[in-house]
């Protein structure tokens, strides 16, 4: 795992290969994301980039199409000189990603540019494409050789979520990328592992002498993972009423989220030791019976609602391309329990939802009380002391706050909450603008699979998810919808902490 900053490395001379060239991710992230890094002197001279799409186009159409938008999707830090001197660097073919002849196409056409370009043959293939098409692509890319390493050459692949849809279809997925290519060329990408503070997540717990010591059941309450997004599905409908929340969020990003937190400290920072470290978690999450499935288990389907400016909002089912008695959840909250000595007896609570408050991302870490005995007094006129609370920012205004108890002024003894917060933007000059994709394609282009997914690791996530979808499927709900839009869920999720005397930390 390597930091973006001005001491990094340059990475290797390369050929990035993007099939779904044409496509909204390559316009809005994949390409952005190479000139930010081209912005940071963190790409080489000897670097090309091949689209591949079925869009009939030449590369000249290709470079101009992407020229009127790259500049809002850069943002402020868009330079029109540095663009202008990379464009010539950017080739397009169209072709089908099922037909063989369009691969030898390719292969052709990257040993023109590796001679135009001086690019050693090391080639990067990004799959910015819908998923049915990632065995079907590396299928094809090993028939026509472009998968093999040879002569210091390197070849890898990346993949997009979703990785499956359940387990028998990720294995299926896995055993078909295997066929074509080895573990260690396989980069599965989660731009949410790219995130600037996901990563601090390590750096704070490892780097701190007073964090890691009370980073157990001794000292930890319970844990809630939030995920929360203010908008609905948008344009995705297609792949939401297949996906929902559940497929869609809490098996990859909030387990990966999840992972990071509760995984023990690694003996290094190479990128096996600390997937072996965050797949144990995973291994070590109690399976859901389905009796815990219908008691520890939320899910949830927004419906229509008035905003606080007045405006009508659709409910899930009224948005274009969904069934009019859609059973997709839009919403999910699970509570887990992880079988280890750090975290014996602490719950888990995870939650993700569409249309909800306000878009957050946070991990929430609630400590255990103090002992009260010397506070009775106070306890009795002032009601609880609150526990002290670790918050860390994911998204927006990324940071990390601590909530403890102080003495108010006066001759009173009255305690109250206070706030110590660290936020990234007031600290570091460099605002950390980046979607994640920077990180994780440098990353790739250097060889480091830290913060990318790994076969096993799959698997073990859809294993714990299969009995929820086993069940959820023989019992659709009968209360859709059952949460308004631009709440923060149905009142079950709040019941499912109640339980346990706990509440969601809401912002």
């Amino acid at each position: 795992m390597r930091p973006l900053s001005s001491s990094s490395s340059i990475a290797s001379p390369t050929v990035v290969v993007i099939f779904g060239a044409a496509g909204d991710l390559t316009k809005r992230k994949l390409i952005p994301a190479l000139f930010n890094l081209e912005l940071q002197n963190l790409l080489p001279d000897q670097i090309a980039m091949v689209g591949f799409d079925r869009v009939a186009m030449d590369s000249k159409s290709y470079r101009q199409s992407l020229a009127s938008d790259i500049s809002s999707f850069v943002g402020n830090g868009f330079k029109q000189q540095l663009w202008d001197e990379n464009v010539e660097k950017i080739y397009y073919m169209p072709g089908d990603f099922r037909d063989p002849d369009s691969y030898q196409k390719l292969k052709t056409l990257l040993k023109q540019v590796d001679h135009e370009q001086g690019t050693p043959g090391n080639y990067l293939f990004y799959l910015a494409t819908p998923p049915s098409f990632f065995g079907i692509i590396a299928s094809e890319l090993a028939r026509s050789g472009l998968n093999e390493e040879a002569e210091g050459q390197w070849r890898r692949i990346i993949i997009e979520k979703p990785f499956g849809h359940d387990l028998e279809s990720a294995i299926e997925l896995n055993t078909r990328l295997h066929k074509s290519f080895q573990e260690h060329q396989i980069y599965r990408i989660d731009h949410y592992l790219g995130k600037e503070t996901v990563q601090n997540m390590m750096a704070y717990r490892f780097g701190n002498g007073t964090v890691e010591p009370i980073w157990n059941h001794r000292y930890v309450d319970h844990v809630q993972i939030t995920v929360a997004e203010s908008i609905g599905i948008e344009d995705r409908a297609s792949y939401y009423e297949e996906a929902g929340a559940l497929r869609d969020m809490i098996a990859n990003h909030l387990l990966a989220v999840l992972s990071i937190v509760a995984m023990e400290p690694p003996n290094s920072f190479d990128a096996d030791a600390i997937r072996d470290e965050q797949t144990k978690v995973l291994k070590a999450i109690e399976p859901f019976t389905p009796q815990r499935v219908l008691t520890d288990t939320v899910r949830g389907q927004y419906g229509e609602a008035v905003s606080d400016n007045g405006q009508h909002v659709h409910a899930y089912r009224d948005e274009p391309g969904v069934a009019s008695d859609s059973t997709t959840e839009t919403y999910v909250s699970l509570r887990l329990k992880i079988n280890s000595w750090r975290w014996a007896g602490v719950p888990f609570y995870l939650r993700t939802g569409k249309r909800m408050h306000k878009r957050y991302s946070e991990v929430v870490i609630q400590y255990k009380h103090a002992p009260n005995m010397m506070f009775r007094g106070a306890l009795e006129r002032h009601k609880n002391i609150e526990p002290d609370r670790l918050v860390l920012r994911i998204q927006p205004n990324e940071g990390i706050s601590m909530q403890f108890n102080a003495k108010v002024p006066g001759t009173e003894f009255k305690m109250s909450q206070v706030l110590m917060d660290f936020d990234y933007d007031d600290y570091f000059e460099e605002s950390n603008t980046a979607s994640g994709y920077e990180t994780l394609i440098y990353d790739c282009l250097c060889g480091d699979a830290t913060l990318f997914k790994r076969a096993d690791n799959i698997e073990v996530c859809w294993e714990f998810l299969q009995p929820i979808l086993d069940v959820w499927k023989s019992l659709p709900p009968r209360d859709f919808p059952n949460y308004p839009a631009g709440s923060y869920g149905p009142e079950e999720a709040d019941e499912l902490l109640a339980r346990d005397g706990f509440h969601w930390k809401n912002q």
